[in-house]
C-alpha cells in the first residue's frame, strides 16, 4: 500500500513509519513528490487542521496522513495571545520560524515565566482514502499524562524537524528528550496511558487506510 505523509518534516514522517513497522505500508513525503503547495489551515483544533491538510493533499494522491499539534503552557491561559496553542512555528502571526529560530523565541518565552513551564501537546490526525475523510484526536486525559517540562536552556543536541526537543524534559528525570537514553514516559501508569493510547492510533489509522 502507498500512501502519501502530508509533511516535509522527517521527524514526522518517521513517527509514522514506525507506528506502522509491518504493515506492508510504502511512505512517500512531499518533497519525494515534489509537492510544495499548502492548504490554508484555518481550523480551531489540530484535528480541524489535520482534516483540512488531508482532504488537500488528497487532490495528489489516494491515500494520504496528516497531522497537526497545538503547544499548551499550563502557566497560561488558553487566551493568552503567547499561549503557542496551534501556531508553534507562527507565534504571535510572525512568519515561519525555522528551527534555531523556533528554540531562540521560545527560550527567550520561557524566561519571561520562570524559566520552567509545564508543557503539552495536543495531536489530531486525519486520513484520505479515495475520497473519504477519517480524523481522531488523543483525549484530554492521555494528553495530561504526557506533560512535560520546558525550559529556556536548550540542550547541545537538536532532533531536525522537532526543535523544541532541545528544550523540553522528561517531568520526572529532569533529562532532556534530546538525551541520549532518555524515556520520556517511565513510570508505570504514563507507559501504560501512552502505550493504550498509541494502540488507539495505530488501530485507527489502519481502518482508515483500508
Amino acid at each position: 500500500m502507498k500512501v502519501l505523509i502530508g509533511t516535509t518534516n522527517p521527524s514526522k514522517a518517521k513517527r509514522f513509519e514506525e507506528l506502522l513497522d509491518g504493515h506492508g505500508v510504502e511512505f512517500y513525503t512531499l518533497k519525494d513528490l515534489g509537492i510544495e503547495a499548502e492548504p490554508e489551515e484555518k481550523g480551531k483544533t489540530p484535528e480541524e487542521n489535520a482534516i483540512i491538510k488531508a482532504r488537500f493533499y488528497g487532490q495528489y494522491f489516494e491515500r494520504v496522513i496528516c497531522n497537526d499539534s497545538g503547544l499548551y503552557f499550563d502557566e497560561l491561559p488558553m487566551e493568552d495571545d503567547r499561549q503557542p496553542g496551534l501556531n508553534i512555528r507562527t507565534p504571535g502571526g510572525c512568519d515561519r520560524l525555522e528551527d534555531e529560530e523556533m528554540l531562540t523565541y521560545y527560550c527567550k518565552l520561557i524566561g519571561t515565566l520562570g524559566g520552567k513551564v509545564l508543557a503539552y501537546y495536543l495531536d489530531g490526525f486525519a486520513v484520505y482514502n479515495q475520497g473519504k475523510i477519517s480524523s481522531y484526536m488523543e483525549s484530554d486525559e492521555a494528553t495530561r499524562m504526557s506533560a512535560f517540562y520546558m525550559v529556556d536552556q536548550p540542550s547541545a543536541n537538536r532532533s531536525p524537524g522537532w526543535p523544541l526537543d532541545s528544550i523540553s524534559l522528561n517531568r520526572n528525570t529532569l533529562t532532556y528528550f534530546v538525551e541520549k537514553g532518555n524515556i520520556k514516559y517511565d513510570t508505570e501508569e504514563e507507559n501504560v496511558m501512552i502505550g493504550e493510547y498509541r494502540k488507539h492510533l495505530v488501530r485507527f489509522l489502519e481502518e482508515a487506510l483500508l
